[in-house]
């Protein structure tokens, strides 16, 4: 696909999303796991393909996904209305873009993570002269990198196993800056953006008959047992 086709089109991209609420959204419930959001931000150019804007997480013992790479988000606080209100609270804290600044285009389906949060994925995008700035406790980078990168399905890494008769994919992508710093971008982060590209642009980078985690796993001490094997197997080989 021509990086024309990633320019920034709003009616198009909200056409192919779901509204929050929406039946046709995948949406998991699980007492025993953590509400969260994260805000799939988008960073339109004029006549060139649009950015995702990333951050890299501060290094942090507390913290169970420290020093990785992902959008704005965090858990649902108990005052946060619904967990829209969770990713625009994040976005502000995280990166200092008010929520009255930030456009929301729509969701699509839920992620979990062996850590056991149920991750909620709105989609919205900001001007293109919005400044950011970021949280020095929280966050240690910001980072804006072009679609047309994720959609490239040479930079796209994914391996697939069985577990439990299911095959199962964990994938990553590595980017490198024009100055040579390297970010490996993997988890539940690289699985929102894959999915995104898929649903948008349809390229299939995704391998087929596959599917991603859900609750019902990771309540198996078993089987996240040998998930997290294989997956530190697999983000240790390279």
């Amino acid at each position: 696909m021509k990086a024309k086709h990633f320019i920034f089109n709003e009616e198009y991209i909200r056409e192919k999303l779901e509204l929050l609420d929406s039946r046709k959204r995948l949406s998991f419930k699980e007492e025993r796991f953590i509400q969260s959001a994260i805000n799939f931000l988008i960073l339109p150019h004029k006549n060139e393909p649009y950015d995702l804007v990333l951050i890299k997480r501060v290094n942090n013992n507390k913290d169970k996904h420290s020093g990785e790479m992902a959008f704005p988000g965090g858990k649902r606080d108990y005052e946060d209305e619904n967990v829209l209100v969770t990713a625009l609270r994040e976005t502000e804290e995280e990166i200092n873009v008010p929520r009255s600044r930030i456009h929301v285009l729509g969701s699509f389906d839920d992620f979990v993570t062996p850590s056991r949060y149920i991750i909620t994925p709105i989609v919205s995008y900001i001007e293109e002269t919005q400044i950011m700035k970021k949280n020095e406790e929280e966050v240690s980078e910001i980072l804006t990198i072009p679609i047309t990168f994720f959609a490239n399905k040479k930079n796209y890494q994914e391996r697939t196993y069985n577990l439990h008769d299911d095959i199962i994919a964990v994938g990553r992508y590595h980017y490198k800056t024009t100055s040579n710093k390297k970010y490996i971008i993997y988890g539940a982060t690289c699985h929102m953006i894959v999915h995104f590209i898929d649903l948008v642009y349809q390229l299939g980078l995704k391998a087929s008959r596959v599917r991603r985690l859900i609750p019902e796993d990771l309540i198996s001490d078993e089987f996240l047992s040998q998930y997290r094997q294989e997956k530190h197997k697999y983000q240790n080989k390279y």
